[in-house]
């Protein structure tokens, strides 16, 4: 008889004290700790990555904006002279010219309206400069008074959308980030071709016609369009549309009124841009009448290197501008703008030479080159996600309108009553209280890119 099997008995480990498990459960985010000073208001987004931008785009655009500057030219001082050689009065002359200046005040806001709800900026310049095109061979093939005031109109309502276009096609290829150095690069092809096409154009009417000029400006239609052609559409981004815009919801136009209204950096601005307009603009008139005085045999010359000056010093120094504004900031490019225009009028005031009158106008190619970036720069800083960049542009261009209109009416009454040298100061008053209000109520608009 065999003894049982012992049964085996099992071993319990040692009873051991529980410890508490650590809760993975995330925790529950209180208000109190989102008014940490630096915390978003929201749940962070995550960062878009950055725009790249084409070689071909980056080209295209540089030609679009050269050749856009060639196109304009057509435009400036070449109808006094082509509306005299028809025989035209100087109150027919000064008529057709207001016609153009007047629609070109009023369609500033219109226009700007118009690029934001267009779907297709690119669609937007191209029809612009088709429009430019036609008005000027209009003018060549039909001078009659009827056609010229129509065709001036619709020069200058075509241009109040082709400088919104450009501006939002060159921040939506590159960016906010990188918005400055693109404007600075376009503004520096702008002086180019406008260097450029003065010279050809003058040669053009000197060799052939008066006329022969705006065949000229009617046929540069075909580069820029080509230029454009190289632009991308898939590589422009814009922000969202004014119906995205909570602030446009339901009423649109009521909604960008209460935007422009509400904008302390856009209103401020728009006070700067007046009064430097209205101190500058009627400079270099008033010095062609001080030269014409003084040198009536030269005078001419001595306007046309007035002229090229500033576009030399501006296709120099707006690139260098445009990298400086993203790396320090608006304000400081700004005051470096507005310092030369009061400088500007008191060298004039002072200075009897005209080879120094010429070598003064220096200031005026650095101011032309900070508005030229910064203007465009620092309404898509005040209107940045907003949808209404351009509408904001088109109402700052309607204010520097403003003062541009009144700037000749002050200047002249200033030098009739007390000289010319007294208009100077006057208008170098005026400029030093422009700088004041950048130095002391303009605030920094640029905003640092979550990276």
């Amino acid at each position: 008889m065999t003894a049982p099997r012992a049964k085996s008995r099992r071993v319990t480990p040692p009873r051991e004290r529980p410890v508490p498990r650590p809760d993975y459960r995330a925790r529950p985010v209180r208000l109190s700790d989102l008014s940490v000073e630096g915390a978003p208001d929201v749940m962070p987004q995550p960062v878009p990555a950055p725009q790249t931008v084409s070689r071909a785009s980056r080209r295209g655009l540089d030609a679009f904006a050269f050749f856009v500057a060639n196109l304009q030219t057509g435009f400036g001082p070449f109808l006094a002279v082509y509306f005299t050689q028809a025989k035209w009065t100087q109150a027919d002359i000064g008529f057709a010219l207001t016609v153009g200046s007047l629609v070109s005040l009023l369609g500033q806001v219109p226009g700007g309206a118009f690029v934001d709800v267009a779907r297709s900026k690119r669609f937007a310049a191209g029809l612009s400069v088709i429009a430019i095109s036609g008005s000027a061979f209009a003018l060549a093939m039909w001078p009659s008074f009827l056609i010229v005031l129509l065709a001036m109109a619709a020069h200058s309502a075509a241009s109040c959308v082709l400088t919104p276009a450009i501006a939002a096609i060159s921040i939506g290829l590159v960016g906010h980030a990188r918005a400055g150095e693109r404007l600075g690069r376009n503004a520096s092809f702008q002086a180019i071709g406008n260097a450029l096409a003065a010279a050809g154009m003058g040669a053009c009417g000197y060799y052939l016609s008066n006329d022969a000029v705006f065949y000229l400006t009617a046929a540069l239609v075909v580069p820029t369009l080509f230029a454009l052609s190289f632009i991308r559409a898939d590589e422009i981004v814009h922000d969202a549309p004014p119906a995205a815009s909570p602030a446009s919801a339901g009423a649109p136009a009521g909604g960008a009124l209460r935007m422009l209204g509400s904008n302390r950096a856009l209103l401020c601005f728009a006070a700067c841009m007046t009064l430097f307009f209205l101190a500058n603009a009627a400079m270099l008139p008033l010095v062609g009448s001080v030269l014409t005085l003084r040198t009536s045999e030269t005078a001419t010359a001595l306007i046309a290197a007035c002229i090229m000056v500033p576009q030399a010093v501006l296709a120099v120094c707006a690139p260098a501008l445009g990298r400086a504004a993203e790396r320090w900031g608006r304000r400081p490019v700004l005051l470096l703008g507005f310092a030369a225009l009061p400088l500007r009028g008191l060298l004039f005031a002072y200075t009897d030479s005209p080879s120094l009158l010429v070598a003064i106008q220096v200031l005026d190619g650095v101011s032309a080159a900070v508005l030229g970036v910064m203007v465009p720069l620092v309404v898509s800083d005040a209107t940045r996600g907003t949808g209404r960049f351009n509408l904001a542009l088109g109402a700052v261009g309607t204010a520097m309108g403003i003062g541009a209109a009144l700037s000749t009416s002050l200047a002249g009454l200033m030098a009739d009553r007390f000289g010319s040298q007294t208009a100077f100061l006057g208008l170098a008053v005026v400029g030093l209280l422009a700088f004041g209000l950048v130095a002391f109520i303009m605030p920094e608009t640029r905003r640092r890119d979550p990276s």
